[in-house]
Parts: C-alpha cells; structure tokens; sequence
C-alpha cells in the first residue's frame, strides 16, 4: 500500500474520526446502552482529549483552509482522474488494499485532493531558483529503458556476458538465466526510470547511466539482490537544463512534499494566511507545530469555549 500513501505525504493520514460539535441547546445522544446513554458533548470531551482527536482536528482545519485558499485550481475531475489510475493499477483488489490501511474510496479521493491541494500550495508559496535548478542539472538523468538478467552468483553473470560476447540475444539469456520472474519472460526489461527513481538500487542505476544505448555491462553489477547484467534499450540525450526545466522543477518539488520541514513550513503560511480562531480553550495549541512568528502565535487565538 506504501504505493498509495507515499504521494500523500504532506499531510499525515487523514484519520476517519469526526468532532462533531454539539449544536446549542441540543446534545444528542450517539449511542445508548441499559442504563445509561452518551451524548454528543460526551463524545465531544472525550475525543478532544485525546491524541486521535486532537489530530483530526488539526487535519480537518487544514484541509478546510487548503481548500479555501486553493480549491478552485484542484478540480474534481483532476482527482477523479488520479483515483481512477489507481483504481486501474490495483483492479479487483482495490478495495481490499484500500480497507487493509483503514481507507474506504471516499476517504481515499479525499486524501488525493489533500496532497493535490498541499502541492498547489507549495508551488505557489515556495519557488524554484536557478540555483537549486543548477545543482539539480548536475544529477539529473532523463528517463532510461534499459533491460537486465538477474543471477545469483557472479561466475554466471561471467557467463552470461560471454554468452552476449558471442552474439546470444539478451531476450533468450533472460528467458533462460534470470531469477527475476517480473521480467524474464519479456526479455528482462523493467519500467523507464531517472535519477530520482526510489525503486531501485542506486549501484544498479549508476550503473546503467554510464551505459550508452545499446551497450551491455562487461562486468557484473553487484546489488542486494545478486548480480546484474545490464543492457542500454533507450538512452535519450540530455540536452540542456533548458530543455529539461519542467523535469528538473518537478523533481525538486517532489523533493520538497517528501521534506518535512519545508512542508511545515507552507502549512504554517496557509494557516498563517487564513487567520484561525480556535474557539475550544482546550485545543488552543492543536496548531503550534505550525508556528511561524512569536507575535501571531500560529495564527490561533483562543478564547473559552
């Protein structure tokens, strides 16, 4: 599920808890029992009390605020369209993926607009600089195809580049050496990645980079997983940073949702932005995390409930 819930990362799990507050004059009950009965304010209590609760609150006025200030430019057929991809990605077992990490499809759509949300904002509160985009250049790698065979000594690594040496093609070598079942059967070629790929082991991609198209490792590659023999399928050009800006600022953004603390601190102008009163005296400080001057206070002001 980690697939899921790695792109909602700013944005910790949107937890299924609900405070509802208890209308005035009005405390209905939400559950009875012989003898006895609980109420909405009971719950109320309760709930604000503890860790769970304090965190949904704090994500429910996040959320709010986030679509308040960006919702306009994340539209429902944008989150329609990302939901459907995973939908197609998992088919029957969608749901069951789905309801093993506590999500339903409602909650699941909600948590994509969160991060689609949370990703507008940083773009418009945090720009990219030519600087970050230089140093980024110096790393980057346009996406590459490239096929291997999988063993698990080096000595038929050795074997099977002798075998390629002598003219045997890659596909037939794979189909009759690989221990990767993902990919032996179509010739060992694995899904197009860059330099910012997580997927992979990183020997294996410097590896490969080094690899013009149509070249073959003439050593073994040595990774967790045994011993690699690469082959160069795709190796576009470069070109220049200019031609790759987009790739480049889209790196670097999603370098930025997985960074904590630059996370931290674009929720904090959001909240800063949209001025919160907390009116509950007891959940006064559910935003202090999110501080951004000692003069505001997070933006917060309590006053008794």
């Amino acid at each position: 599920m980690n697939k899921i819930t790695k792109r909602i990362a700013a944005i910790v799990g949107v937890s299924a808890l609900s405070l509802t507050l208890a209308a005035c004059g009005s405390d209905k009950t939400v559950a009875s029992y012989k003898g006895g009965k609980i109420t909405e304010s009971a719950y109320y209590e309760e709930m604000k009390k503890s860790t769970a609760g304090q965190s949904a609150f704090q994500n429910m006025i996040i959320q709010d605020v986030l679509d308040e200030q960006y919702g306009d430019k994340v539209s429902s057929k944008k989150v329609t369209t990302e939901f459907n991809k995973y939908k197609k990605q998992y088919g029957t077992s969608f749901d069951s993926v789905l309801e093993q990490n506590g999500l339903t499809q409602s909650t699941f759509k909600k948590n994509i607009k969160t991060n689609m949300l949370t990703e507008t904002a940083l773009k418009d509160l945090k720009k990219i600089t030519k600087a970050q985009e230089t140093k980024a250049w110096k790393s980057y790698e346009p996406k590459v195809t490239v096929q291997h065979i999988l063993v698990k000594t080096e000595a038929e690594a050795k074997t099977v580049i002798a075998a390629l040496a002598k003219g045997e093609s890659f596909k037939t070598l794979a189909a009759k050496y690989s221990t990767d079942t993902a990919n032996k059967d179509d010739a060992g070629k694995i899904a197009a990645f860059d330099n910012t790929d997580t997927t992979l082991d990183s020997t294996f991609k410097e590896a490969a980079f080094k690899l013009k198209e149509g070249e073959y490792t003439k050593t073994p590659v040595k990774t967790q997983y045994g011993y690699h023999v690469i082959k160069m399928m795709n190796r576009p050009a470069k070109g220049t940073l200019a031609d790759h800006k987009k790739e480049i600022d889209d790196q670097l953004y999603t370098s930025m949702l997985q960074d904590s603390t630059v996370m931290q601190s674009v929720i904090a102008k959001v909240l800063d932005k949209a001025d919160v009163d907390i009116k509950d005296s007891d959940l006064k400080n559910v935003l202090s995390q999110y501080a951004v001057s000692s003069s505001k206070s997070t933006s917060t002001k309590s006053s008794s409930k």
